[in-house]
């Protein structure tokens, strides 16, 4: 919960300081988007630090050229579109190198832009997952939006859809998730 300065009661963590508000909303799709809505195309290699709050992110472009950031979030639990503080730092080549060597967990996944959805599609085990996201600056944005038709379900609220769970859940259980909203991929 918020306290009265913006921050989250117990952490020290504070949006317009180092930290924003992420806003966001969560969606299952029966499979990747049609190749003519995407505008952007990039893969990602997500490894959360074990034990940790933090995830270093790479994102490789169709260009060859490359992104990494150090991100940490601070879930807030409330329901809805506001998901926590989050804190984005770009890396070098040689910083990321260095935080990499630590121990981590990885996912993969493609990421195609469709706005006003960014659509994940998983590799390795969470392969046949395909979740959309769409990012907003202010809670009543996330409350009026309409999700496209392509939307199978929303999972904003459930929390086995978060990176930071994905990353550690095993087929068989992504599995039965999926299932619970009539997806079964092969």
């Amino acid at each position: 919960m918020m306290d009265k300065a913006g921050g989250i009661r117990g952490q020290s963590v504070y949006p317009g300081k180092y930290a924003r508000v992420e806003r966001e909303r969560r969606f299952l799709l029966a499979g990747p988007p049609t190749p003519s809505t995407v505008t952007d195309t990039r893969v990602i290699t997500d490894r959360y630090l074990v034990g940790t709050r933090l995830r270093l992110r790479r994102a490789d472009f169709p260009d060859g050229s490359c992104e990494r950031k150090l991100t940490q979030k601070v879930p807030i639990s409330r329901p809805g579109g506001v998901q926590g503080l989050i804190t984005n730092t770009y890396l070098s080549s040689a910083e990321y190198d260095l935080l990499a060597s630590l121990p981590a967990v990885v996912l993969s996944k493609t990421r195609f832009s469709v706005p006003p959805l960014g659509v994940d599609v998983f590799d390795g085990p969470l392969q046949g997952l395909v979740l959309a996201e769409a990012e907003f600056t202010t809670d009543e944005e996330a409350q009026s939006f309409v999700p496209p038709p392509e939307c199978v379900a929303e999972v904003t609220n459930d929390v086995r859809f978060t990176g930071g769970r994905l990353v550690e859940t095993p087929r068989q259980e992504l599995l039965g998730c999926l299932a619970e909203y009539g997806l079964r991929p092969e």
